[in-house]
């Protein structure tokens, strides 16, 4: 009988939870969802996924820019790793004991991710720490600057891990492994590039194996698992996103039959809403039609929510996604002044925005728009201008966030080249809610933060009566109507709000 291989642990490592206990990301994370499931095809390795910032019965994370809440417990937690949270990760790792333990990093996380390294490195020294997700992908060899990182994965990582276990479990070197970058005593080694996955339907489903290789898998709701993709890549080139780095400008798509089957696989599980979880859905015309119409006629009863550039907005494409199922549209405004959207690239103009919120509201689909604030370009002016598109935007839900320059993209060049990053810059204080925050050349920073705060209070009020707005439905206040209570209501209503 053949031995069984040694284990690799794969991890998120814990982000929301450091700025509350009781903050938590519920969902099972798709990138170590698609390496497991890999993994479990074609080795015979152990895995098991291990989501840290996960805890059951969890309520939702709300960070203040403005007041900071949580940010000094994100602080103290990440810096003290006595505290209870990285009490449980080592005894996680020490439970399972594994050969190797595979970490997934985005820039917020990545220092978090470097403390998980150290703890591993704890528990056992000859654990191999193997680190990847786009914030690798985006600085190269920086990250093994960290002493704990003996591996960084960039790209796209399913065919990657599998080669590197396979030189693990024979015993060779790491020099023909494309796509990843190795501590060889004191040199880094930085390998040739990794081709990118051409047929995107030859990838395993994450769900499948989730029973097996999730940790704590019984705790987790039904929509920790509603997260599908349909395309990897992303062919906007916008001045701030690291999205190319990644996943390279050239657009993949699965075939919708794949996605099709994927979907009628999780409703099988009793799960009938799903996100795509794709940089921009669809990406074309014809692509969003084929999909649609596949999931018209095999995938009845489905509700389905995405985020869609503006520039694929229109009546006959947006009905037509509603007829499949689709109930939530997410938008990247990103800022209400048409010089900031030149500047940062985005393909867009405020006019053509706001039609594609009204398109889109005709249908009663439910619309979220994303807005960043403070651009290196920003003034008192363009703000002025975002608050004002803000307010007129046609959409359920605003949310805003705080321009952050994550090393490896343009926008943190810019800012370096112009002195609003230094050669000390640290990744763990700054997050799109961080206090300290701000990188505009033309506002100092303690007069960003009043101008912020005031739209943050905005923002906090605009979503609050439009969420009473809309659980007050037509359908509802017909019927309140007919029980004569409607005037009572709506007076009730202008007394709370002042409107």
């Amino acid at each position: 009988m053949k031995p069984a291989l040694p284990g690799i642990l794969l991890i998120e490592p814990p982000f929301y939870r450091l700025f509350k206990a009781t903050y938590s990301l519920d969902r099972y994370p798709l990138s170590l969802g698609y390496l497991a499931g890999t993994i479990r095809k074609e080795t015979d390795w152990q895995v098991n996924v291990y989501n840290a910032d996960f805890v059951p019965n969890s309520e939702a994370a709300k960070v203040s820019y403005m007041a900071g809440v949580g940010f000094d417990h994100y602080l103290n937690n990440l810096e003290d790793l006595s505290r209870k949270i990285w009490q449980e990760i080592e005894a996680v790792i020490a439970k399972y004991q594994p050969r190797i333990v595979g970490i997934s990093a985005k820039s917020p996380n990545f220092a978090s991710a470097t403390r998980l390294a150290r703890l591993a490195k704890k528990v056992n020294p000859d654990i191999l720490v193997v680190v990847g997700g786009s914030h690798l992908s985006m600085v190269g060899p920086e990250a093994l600057k960290c002493p704990d990182i003996d591996v960084g994965v960039r790209g796209e990582g399913e065919q990657t891990i599998v080669e590197l276990l396979h030189a693990v479990e024979q015993g060779r070197d790491f020099k023909d492994i494309k796509g990843i970058i190795y501590r060889d005593g004191t040199e880094i080694i930085s390998n040739a590039p990794r081709e990118y996955i051409e047929n995107l339907d030859e990838l395993c489903f994450p769900h499948e194996s989730a029973p097996e290789v999730l940790i704590d898998y019984p705790k987790y709701p039904l929509s920790a698992f509603q997260n599908i993709f349909s395309i990897r890549g992303c062919a906007y080139n916008c001045f701030f996103c690291g999205s190319r780095k990644v996943w390279s400008r050239k657009v993949r798509f699965r075939s919708p039959e794949s996605v099709v089957q994927e979907i009628r696989s999780l409703q099988k599980r009793n799960i009938h809403t799903v996100h795509f979880d794709d940089d921009t859905f669809g990406v074309t015309r014809k692509h969003i039609i084929d999909l649609c119409y596949a999931l018209i006629q095999s995938c009845p009863g489905l509700r389905w929510s995405c985020e869609l550039h503006v520039k694929l907005v229109d009546e006959p494409t947006i009905a037509l996604m509603e007829a499949a199922g689709c109930y939530s549209i997410q938008i990247g405004i990103e800022s209400g002044s048409d010089y900031i959207l030149k500047e940062m690239r985005k393909n867009i103009t405020i006019a053509e925005a706001l039609r594609a919120c009204e398109i889109i509201k005709r249908h009663d689909i439910i619309l979220q728009t994303f807005f960043i604030v403070g651009f290196p370009q920003e003034t008192e002016e363009t703000l002025a201008e975002t608050v004002a598109v803000m307010e007129e935007a046609n959409c359920d839900f605003l949310v805003y966030s705080i321009f952050t320059p994550y090393p490896g993209t343009e926008a943190f060049d810019y800012c370096r080249a112009h002195g609003l990053v230094d050669d000390d810059y640290n990744i763990s204080l700054y997050n799109h809610q961080s206090p300290a925050n701000s990188f505009s050349m033309h506002i100092p920073s303690e007069r960003f933060r009043e101008l912020v705060g005031e739209i943050e209070k905005m923002v906090d009020q605009k979503n609050y009566i439009r969420s009473i707005k809309r659980t007050f439905s037509r359908h509802t206040f017909r019927r309140i109507r007919e029980l004569g209570l409607a005037q009572s209501i709506q007076k009730g209503v202008k007394i709370f709000t002042g409107k």
